[in-house]
């Protein structure tokens, strides 16, 4: 029997039938831009062109992580915590994944604090790390514009001197270029050693298999 009650029923089961339908639609289309977004412009733009100086004195642009795949870490070496553990970890990483794909790998620490840190004291700090790491620092506009192509963040005043007090707020990410110096992926402090390992191994595996060649 057709009542009054059945008929709200039949009316409110339609209507939400009707919101449901339109947001699964949005969901596909959502989805759909996604997917060409990712088409269009592939990878994110992290990286470039840059000019800075290693801890021995010697010039180190982009050209220099050609060849090998690289382990970007942007830090400072008054760093109370945080910097030693991420380059601790990319020291073990780096053993772990020499064993299984050879000498392929370039590990660089980029300091985001050029009043303090002088080639000389990077070369200090990096002794208590792993011995293949590079340290790369420049001035101030040097160091910012490589900060900028690989959007990285960092609170060093511009003004700051060597001997003013002050800590460094960074973004925490190690990146992982290719042996083209193009972006791979970024890791997060979350990131744990067997999830950057995979994911390089994915990587290698796919660049071998379209290259030849692991590097």
């Amino acid at each position: 029997v057709f009542t009054p009650t059945s008929a709200a029923i039949f009316i409110a089961t339609g209507i939400g039938l009707l919101f449901y339908f339109r947001h699964e639609k949005a969901k596909v289309i959502e989805q759909q831009e996604k997917d060409r977004a990712s088409k269009a412009y592939g990878r994110p733009l992290v990286g470039g062109p840059f000019s800075l100086t290693t801890q021995t004195g010697e010039p180190y642009t982009e050209q220099n992580l050609l060849g090998k795949w690289s382990l970007v870490y942007f830090g400072f070496t008054n760093c109370p915590d945080i910097c030693p553990a991420e380059l601790d970890k990319m020291g073990l990483i780096l053993d772990a994944a020499e064993k299984e794909h050879g000498k392929i790998f370039n590990p660089v620490f980029v300091s985001v604090d050029p009043a303090r840190d002088s080639p000389s004291r990077i070369a200090v700090y990096l002794k208590d790390f792993h011995p293949a790491f590079t340290g790369i620092v420049g001035s101030y506009q040097a160091v910012k514009a490589m900060c900028k192509a690989y959007r990285v963040y960092f609170s060093t005043p511009p003004d700051a001197k060597p001997e003013d007090d002050y800590l460094v707020d960074h973004s925490i990410f190690v990146y992982l270029m290719d042996p083209k110096g193009q972006f791979v992926e970024a890791f997060g402090q979350v990131a744990t050693i067997d999830d950057m390992l995979e994911k390089m191994r994915v990587e290698i595996s796919t660049w071998k298999s379209e290259t030849g060649t692991t590097a």
